[in-house]
């Protein structure tokens, strides 16, 4: 930063001196290496695209990695790298077979998919996560079956298509079907689970 300080009449007090201190930064900046947009790495593209993101990677996206991650070691990084409380718990869904879901199976499931682009008008399956509860066996016995569906279909159509689309395959425990690769024994090794989904 170059300092001007400037005489009552409003000259400058230090004209030398304010020379020498552009000459000096303009040849810093001259120094610098200058790095192109198009030489950015895969990595620092990734994150640009994020840094514009006003949501967390998807889940839907997160399986969608680990459909196209070519072996388990990158699999497993995937899940490591996306790991949060909210995931755990809808993998836990999906997995575990203790944990039973009252609603239709299949493709019963009428709702109208939400088109809406991502990160515009929808909610994201990280934050519902904790409602999950609500349709599972034991988890809320005060609401009736009929609400219990009707509340399921209102949180797919807010959720985006594609996470709606992974929900469904999760309360069909049918994810790996859906996403290659993408099992309860990798679950399992990611977070370190023993065989009843639980921390060893």
């Amino acid at each position: 930063m170059v300092i001007i300080r400037r005489n009552p009449d409003g000259s400058i007090a230090n004209p030398d001196m304010v020379k020498q201190q552009t000459q000096a930064q303009n040849e810093q900046l001259q120094q610098q290496p200058v790095s192109h947009p198009a030489l950015a790495s895969k990595r620092g593209m990734q994150a640009l695209q994020d840094v514009g993101r006003a949501v967390p990677p998807l889940m839907s996206e997160i399986a969608t990695k680990i459909n196209n991650a070519k072996d388990k070691p990158r699999k497993l990084k995937v899940l490591q790298d996306h790991d949060s409380l909210s995931l755990r718990m809808v993998l836990k869904g999906a997995f575990d077979p203790n944990i039973k879901w009252l609603l239709p199976k299949g493709d019963d499931i009428p709702y109208t998919p939400n088109d809406a682009p991502i990160g515009t008008e929808h909610t994201i399956l990280s934050q519902e996560a904790k409602r999950l509860y609500l349709f599972t066996e034991g988890g809320d016995n005060t609401i009736s079956q009929n609400k219990r569906e009707t509340t399921f279909v209102q949180m797919l159509e807010g959720l985006s298509a594609e996470e709606a689309e992974f929900l469904v395959a999760v309360v069909n425990k049918k994810v790996n079907n859906q996403y290659k690769g993408f099992t309860a024994n990798l679950v399992k090794e990611a977070f370190n689970w023993n065989d009843s989904f639980m921390k060893n």
